[in-house]
């Protein structure tokens, strides 16, 4: 698989090297210059899950990457199911693995294909999460040999439980907790892939969702999604995606491009550039807002470089893409109401992909949106809204017990710097 740097299409990188790379000259992000459509869709999508991922992602990255179905295999180990919850509408649940978010796919498949690929070169992971990606990054390398984690999130902007999933591990797993939004974390990573020195020491990799290997796994549940459909209701199929680092949406439409049928609903918080953007043509971010929905408190979405490049690729339109952006107080509006119709329960993320779907839903549609965490793990605001008491799932109520190990930084790339070289005894 050859895929080209975004910002300087000199810089041609196989997967492997992208994987390791996480990162292009100029903070550019790598992507194919062409995605082959596959030619056996129909066929595909009779397939169990690991089966169908494995030709599929064969098909993307090609034969650079021998044991490649073994850690399909190895990676995903847990369902991606498709619930209904109201008319025509399906939820698809995505939360199923270790740390209950739909990140789980992608930090595992990248975890295996790194320990695969580094030999004895040692990593280390710099990450910035605003909410579920450092939990499942944490879990998918926690205790990997020859490779080390820092994970950054933004004080007091992620729940209590997902800072207990990242902060509560230890041994390779550093856990900042930033004194600043998730963009100034975001800010930090880039600026470290650009300190050549740093970046050399550590051996530096980023697992956010710029990392292409992410990506890739993320493809494969936009296909599970739909062969748990009836086949009278494949080829007339609305996704909903709630984006923040917009890496989960980019995802489907590589799927789309691979001849999956299907078309896309921007759904987003009050954090609302791009449905701003489409609107006006003009890219204006405004300054990151917290809202209930902290995964998608993004204001300079990192991927949206990639779609815009896959909408050129394909011949498609910007135009083509329904959107929409939702307040706090319409997102626990939107939870009550499904609940008391239904009886489904909505965290935030997935009540804005739900709300935009049923806006943007034409007759004889089937719409899917996507839930990508637990309700339990924004169990202190679902209780809050929803009037009930919403029990833990086991692996959350294992971590709610212990105490946290992070430590706390300025939003200053030095002091950071400083730090990991310390942690790594590399100063």
């Amino acid at each position: 698989m050859e895929l080209y740097n975004l910002k300087d299409h000199n810089e041609k990188v196989s997967f492997a090297q992208a994987v390791v790379k996480g990162i292009g000259k100029d903070q550019g992000l790598f992507f194919p210059d062409h995605i082959e459509p596959l030619a056996n869709v129909d066929e595909l999508l009779d397939l169990p899950l690991v089966e169908r991922s494995q030709k599929i992602l064969r098909h993307l990255i090609g034969d650079e990457i021998p044991e490649l179905e073994s850690i399909i295999a190895d990676a995903f180990t847990f369902k991606a199911p498709i619930v209904k919850a109201d008319e025509n509408v399906y939820a698809l649940e995505l939360f199923h693995g270790p740390t209950l978010a739909f990140k789980d796919f992608g930090a595992r498949f990248m975890a295996r294909v790194l320990g695969s690929i580094r030999g004895d070169k040692h990593l280390t992971i710099l990450t910035a999460t605003s909410g579920d990606t450092g939990a499942a990054v944490a879990a998918a390398f926690y205790e990997q040999k020859g490779i080390d984690v820092v994970v950054l999130y933004p004080k007091g902007k992620i729940s209590d439980l997902q800072e207990k999933l990242i902060a509560t591990l230890g041994k390779n797993i550093k856990a900042v907790q930033v004194d600043g939004i998730f963009d100034e974390c975001q800010d930090m990573v880039k600026t470290a892939f650009d300190d050549v020195e740093f970046k050399t020491t550590v051996g530096l990799n980023s697992a956010n969702s710029i990392n292409i290997s992410r990506l890739l796994a993320q493809v494969s549940y936009y296909f599970e999604a739909v062969s748990q459909l009836p086949k009278e209701k494949r080829n007339n199929v609305v996704f909903s995606v709630p984006c923040g680092n917009f890496g989960n949406i980019t995802a489907g439409l590589i799927a789309k491009a691979l001849g999956l049928k299907a078309r896309f609903v921007i759904s987003c918080n009050a954090n609302d550039t791009v449905p701003r953007y489409l609107q006006s043509g003009k890219w204006d971010p405004h300054a990151t807002v917290a809202t209930l929905s902290n995964a998608m408190d993004i204001s300079r979405p990192n991927n949206w470089p990639r779609v815009e490049a896959l909408v050129k690729m394909q011949g498609w339109s910007l135009k083509d893409f329904a959107f929409g952006s939702m307040s706090d107080a319409e997102t626990e509006k939107t939870m009550q109401n499904l609940y008391k119709k239904t009886g489904y329960v909505l965290e935030p993320h997935a009540a804005i992909a739900y709300q935009t779907l049923e806006n943007n839903l034409k007759e004889g549609e089937t719409g899917i949106f996507l839930g990508t965490a637990h309700p339990a793990k924004f169990k202190a605001d679902v209780d809050r809204i929803l009037g009930i008491d919403l029990p833990l799932p086991q692996a959350l109520a294992d971590k709610a017990k212990l105490a946290s190990q992070a430590v706390e930084l300025p939003a200053d790339y030095n002091t950071l710097k400083a730090y990991v070289l310390k942690e790594l005894k590399l100063n």
